[in-house]
This record gives C-alpha cells, structure tokens and sequence, in this order.
C-alpha cells in the first residue's frame, strides 16, 4: 500500500514508539491523527507533522469511538491504524508483604489489550467501508506486542499477559478481515530508547544493554517505525507477529 494521500491513525502518537510512527508516516505523505492521554503533547506532535490530535483514554471505547469520529471528520477516514498506546506497570503476583497486584493486573489489560481491541475495532469497521486500493487492501492494521510476550520476566505477568493477547489475537484477526482486504501484523519490539528507558539510572541502562547482541545498544524508535513503514508497503504481510529485538531474549529477571 502507498500511504501517500492516506490516513494513518497512531494511538500512543505523543511519545516513543508512537510518535516516531506518526512522524514517518507523515513523512511518507499520509495525513495523521494521533490518539493520546497526554493530550497537550499529542498536539504538539501533531501541529509538527501537520497532523490532528484528539486527547483520548483509548481503555474507555466511547472515548475511543469519539476520537475516531473525530479523525473521521476532520482527516478522513483511516487506511492505516497503528496501537502504540501501553503501560508497563510491574508488580509480583503475590508481593513479599502478601499483598495482591489483581487491580495493576486489571489495569493493564485495560489500557495495553484492550484499548488496543478498540482502536482496532474502530479503524476496521472505518476501513471496511472503503472502496479497495488496486491491490485489494482497505486498509492496514498494525498493533504492539513486546518480547514479553514470549520472555516476561519476575514482576511482568500482567504486562506479558496484556502483550501476549495482542500477538494471540493477531491471527486471527488477521482471518476475519480478509475477505473485506484488511491485514493485521502486530510488532513485538525488544528493548527501545522510550521515555520508560530515558527515566532509568545509566548504569541499570548499560546493564540492559549488555543483554542485546547485536546491534549493540538501544532499539531507535525510528527503526519500529521503519517496520511500520514497511509492513504497509508489503501486501503479503498479514496475521504475523514480528520479533523487532536485536536477537535478545530476557533474562528470568
């Protein structure tokens, strides 16, 4: 798919690996609303790239369902939809003082799994409304594992439990929407230079860093939105979810 002309949609688009996503899809030419909490920050990305934000709780769906209408309204309706909105909260099942983490638990499928089943679901029903491009395709979807998702970590049992469910989900999806030329692929990213990393102590990044093989260092938010880029290029894409890691695999902790 050409995104030039196109919308593309990016949850989580003030920040990270969202809006280095948002910023290379403009760059290629589409037109791009960002969906974001953080709703002062969504609109600076936004007025950069020439873009519309719409602040948005993307684990509420009406306030998913109000900010796609919005995007609707004032760009078009999308052809791309990308879900880089999450949270990494981290907490023991079970704490060392007996104490249970069910509401972090709760809270993070609500934000990582299922505000990305809502955006999702709003850019779909949009898409499948529109004529297909020459290859077939209606649109594009794109949503955010994480290598957690298959080496979650002490501490990580609702993050990886949020992020495996997108990459289960993404198959069949991927089924469903074939027959009105939707594609899903979900990126699983490694380890990247987000602001999550940007907070930690130098020495605790460098032990990270040690972990990855090759290339040595920090994912660039740059090289996730790459992929984006190219899995809308590349119609034979679809139902798959891709490891973007550097060959790391986590340690226990």
């Amino acid at each position: 798919m050409d995104i030039t002309g196109l919308v593309a949609v990016v949850s989580g688009g003030a920040s990270g690996l969202g809006a280095a996503t948002a910023r290379r899809l403009a760059s290629e030419g589409a037109r791009v609303g960002i969906l974001d909490f953080d709703g002062e920050r969504a609109a600076a990305v936004a007025a950069e790239i020439g873009g519309h934000a719409v602040r948005t709780d993307v684990g509420d769906e009406a306030s998913v369902a109000a900010a796609m209408a919005e995007i609707v309204e004032r760009l078009g309706p999308p052809r791309v939809a990308v879900s880089c909105a999450g949270i990494g909260l981290a907490a023991r099942i079970v704490g060392r003082d007996g104490a249970l983490s069910t509401g972090l638990f709760e809270k993070t499928i609500r934000v990582n799994l299922m505000g990305t089943y809502f955006v999702m679901s709003h850019a779909a029903r949009e898409m499948m409304a529109l004529d297909p491009l020459e290859t077939g395709e209606r649109g594009v979807i794109v949503n955010t594992a994480s290598i957690a998702w298959q080496d979650g970590q002490v501490g990580q049992a609702a993050y990886a439990a949020s992020k495996g469910a997108i990459a289960a989900m993404c198959l069949p999806a991927a089924r469903e929407m074939a027959k009105q030329g939707v594609r899903v692929m979900a990126i699983a990213p490694g380890l990247f230079n987000t602001p999550m990393m940007e907070g930690l102590p130098e020495e605790t990044t460098a032990g990270i860093v040690a972990n990855i093989p090759f290339p040595h260092r920090l994912g660039d938010p740059a090289e996730y939105a790459q992929m984006v880029s190219q899995i809308v290029a590349n119609p034979y894409l679809n139902g798959t979810t891709i490891r973007l890691d550097a060959a790391v695999r986590l340690p226990q902790r």
